[in-house]
């Protein structure tokens, strides 16, 4: 009995420890939840839905989220919210915005790491690509993508916010062959949410 309340303690200690851990392993320095995001402002949003993706499920059954809608309807914030609901789940999560895997590939050609990158691409278990479409990645990026995503197909869970309708993809990745495989295999497990209505940043002007 005395022992008990210590090696709980311990218990909780340990898994605190873990959870930064992998919060800082996936890039994440903010802690954004569903609780606080402010669902009066777009009151259409399909919480519902949002709610149920937190749970994590759909990172233990491989599939996939497309997080579509205009610029400040809160993709990023959901994007968070659902990458640290894996992490509490006990998965590994990845957040990359389009900027960053640009200069990513670009450090990783410069000192011949490119295999190794996209090694680590492919077997976190949620890999979070925000802001896709809004960069152009590079004349080999969409070959680099399409053998992320073959691997990452069954085997893990991918969850992309974008303002970019399906059909631009192979525009702004330069290759539309290889665009449409990466279509292909993310769209055969993924769930689309359409986020519509305000930008939140825009809320105080008139």
């Amino acid at each position: 009995e005395f022992l008990e309340p210590l090696i709980e303690d311990e218990f909780v200690r340990r898994a605190d420890r873990l959870f930064a851990r992998r919060l800082k392993q996936a890039g994440i320095t903010t802690i954004k939840t569903l609780s606080d995001f402010d669902w009066t402002f777009n009151p259409k949003l399909p919480k519902a839905t949002l709610v149920a993706l937190a749970s994590a499920r759909f990172v233990q059954t491989h599939g996939g989220v497309l997080l579509l809608g205009p610029p400040g309807v809160g993709k990023s914030h959901v994007a968070t919210a659902l990458a640290i609901g894996a992490i509490r789940a006990g998965h590994r999560a990845l957040i990359r915005s389009t900027f960053d895997l640009a200069a990513d590939f670009a450090e990783a050609d410069a000192t011949g790491t490119r295999r190794a990158f996209v090694q680590q691409l492919t077997h976190v278990d949620l890999l979070v690509l925000e802001d896709f479409g809004m960069k152009k990645l590079g004349a080999a990026a969409a070959e680099d993508l399409l053998e992320v995503f073959v691997r990452r197909h069954e085997t893990a869970s991918t969850l992309i916010t974008t303002n970019r309708p399906t059909q631009d993809w192979g525009v702004f990745l330069g290759d539309v062959p290889a665009a449409t495989a990466i279509l292909d295999r993310f769209l055969a497990h993924a769930e689309i949410v359409q986020m519509q209505g305000k930008s939140y940043r825009l809320r105080g002007r008139t």
